[in-house]
């Protein structure tokens, strides 16, 4: 039996069955034409993983994936199958930053399956904020700094308040975050992801403790 391709050239399919079915929706040039109709959802999970790590074209528009690696276990696909079947994942996305911040390898103690809602709250989005720190900005008007935090249950952008220093404003909003991740936290089903939710706001609010400009 020929061997099968291997998955962005390091991923081994040993999957027993089929992993994706289309169906024939016409011809054209006396092809079929296919649509894909289903794709195993522990495939689909894999495979994009292993995009991310292993694409070039995909880093290429993703830059923050460069130097990614899936760990030597789950290049097999049924390793990763039989560690996702135990997962909380219908419905939620992999995640490999939350329990080990900067952590660039997908493994299965690095790993865990996270709610949208969460994955939202978790991402700062350091690189896009501006000038300011994160969750501050400057109100021209007031001549002021201004604290602002986005509510993961409300979706609504909440206003902190008005500050003279940034670093005060920042300090807001940190408080806030806290006091949000204890509540996200105690909707989650692993307990790995609600610790790392309160540990990780915790631990920066202990570094910024009291550190004025």
């Amino acid at each position: 039996m020929k061997p099968k391709k291997l998955v962005y050239g390091v991923g081994i399919n040993d999957a027993g069955y089929v992993v994706n079915k289309r169906d024939t929706i016409g011809y054209a040039d006396g092809k079929q034409k296919q649509k894909l109709v289903w794709v195993c959802p522990y495939y689909e999970r894999w495979t994009s993983m292993l995009r991310r790590c292993y694409s070039a074209s995909f880093q290429e528009s993703r830059p923050t994936y460069a130097g990614c690696a899936v760990s030597e276990d789950w290049l097999t696909f049924s390793n990763f199958k039989s560690w996702m079947e135990k997962q909380d994942w219908e419905g939620n996305q992999l995640d490999k930053d939350l329990l080990f911040e900067g952590n660039k390898i997908y493994s299965a103690d690095t790993c865990c399956f996270v709610t949208s809602m969460t994955n939202l709250f978790i991402t700062d989005s350091c690189n896009d904020r501006g000038e300011w720190l994160i969750g501050v900005s400057w109100h021209k008007g007031m001549n002021k700094f201004i604290s602002q935090c986005s509510n993961p249950f409300t979706k609504k952008r909440e206003h902190i308040g008005y500050f003279d220093c940034e670093q005060e404003a920042y300090q807001a909003w940190l408080k806030r975050k806290l006091e949000l991740a204890h509540e996200l936290a105690e909707i989650q089903t692993d307990p790995r992801v609600a610790k790392a939710l309160i540990d990780h706001y915790s631990k920066l609010q202990d570094k910024n403790s009291g550190k004025l400009f």
